[in-house]
């Protein structure tokens, strides 16, 4: 059973948490109380994050079952039984909140957010274009909060414009590549689909999990994706040479770390457009050495500056 439990907590997307350390590196609070804090935090959502998998597969099992490769997943495969994820589901609510519970009432409120919003997100809004990914992104800002008012810190607002903007530049590269996996799916699409067959084939064609790619085009994505890359890069980089950031550091050479942001964004969209990637972030940065050697460069060189 371990195996398939595994699976299905999804460990390997765990990276995302790292968005509540964000905080503690940015603010300059090291302290050893506060990474302590930090990584209690981190554990929480970690655990909230697997509930939130593992409810999501139990409301999507019989889709799940006629996915191509989605029906490989512990439940739609028969690996997992219901009632035994709803134990694993309960189990680590339980264990999230106690864990926020440790660090304070900022982190645990945040994390019940977190789990009110993706429950939100699994049943209606994951079908509402462009709010999807704006619900995406809302999961990351409260990883980002729990990382400062959590822990007692103020909270940039150059922090969470950059998180923003970059989570729905990889929300909106998601959708593309799922997009572009279904196209592959389905086959080619009639050349000019009259209006009303839209509506009788929603849910056919693009599967039940992921109705909301019937609102979508690829020339609507790739707008949204440009747009949000562009304002990631610029956001990154005015908050490097800001003058309250240069006077909260007492340097003004995180301008350095910009050219590493452009890059990891172009090599991003190179991945989505020429290798089929963009649709599972954490396994696309563990699997192209270009972006994992990028990622850690980046954070090398900040933690170079700012110390």
């Amino acid at each position: 059973m371990l195996q398939p439990i595994f699976k299905l907590l999804r460990p390997h997307q765990y990276i995302k948490n790292g968005f509540v350390f964000l905080g503690p590196v940015f603010a300059h609070a090291w302290e050893g109380e506060t990474l302590l804090a930090a990584t209690l935090a981190f554990l929480a959502f970690c655990a909230m994050a697997s509930a939130v998998y593992v409810l999501n597969d139990i409301l999507d099992v019989e889709a799940d079952r006629r996915h191509p490769t989605k029906c490989r997943r512990p439940l739609a495969s028969g690996a997992i039984g219901i009632p035994a994820a709803r134990i694993i589901l309960s189990v680590l609510v339980v264990l999230a909140l106690a864990l926020g519970l440790l660090v304070s009432a900022w982190v645990t409120g945040l994390l019940a957010g977190y789990l009110v919003l993706n429950i939100a997100y699994s049943l209606a809004l994951k079908h509402v274009v462009i709010l999807d990914v704006f619900s995406i992104a809302g999961g990351f800002m409260l990883r980002i909060l729990a990382g400062t008012l959590g822990l007692g810190i103020e909270p940039s607002q150059w922090l969470l414009l950059c998180g923003l903007m970059l989570t729905l530049f990889l929300g909106f590269a998601k959708r593309r590549s799922e997009l572009a996996e279904t196209a592959v799916t389905a086959g080619p699409a009639p050349a000019d689909p009259a209006p009303e067959s839209r509506d009788d084939t929603r849910g056919d064609t693009r599967g039940d999990t992921r109705r909301v790619l019937d609102d979508y085009s690829t020339a609507l994505l790739d707008q949204f994706i440009a747009i949000s890359a562009a304002c990631t890069v610029i956001a990154y980089g005015l908050y490097t040479v800001s003058p309250e950031v240069i006077a909260l550091h007492g340097t003004d050479e995180l301008i350095y770390t910009l050219p590493f942001v452009i890059y990891g964004i172009f090599r991003y969209l190179y991945l989505l457009h020429f290798r089929g990637r963009g649709g599972d972030t954490s396994r696309d940065l563990f699997t192209d050495a270009h972006l994992l050697v990028t990622v850690v460069a980046w954070l090398g060189v900040t933690l170079a500056v700012l110390s």
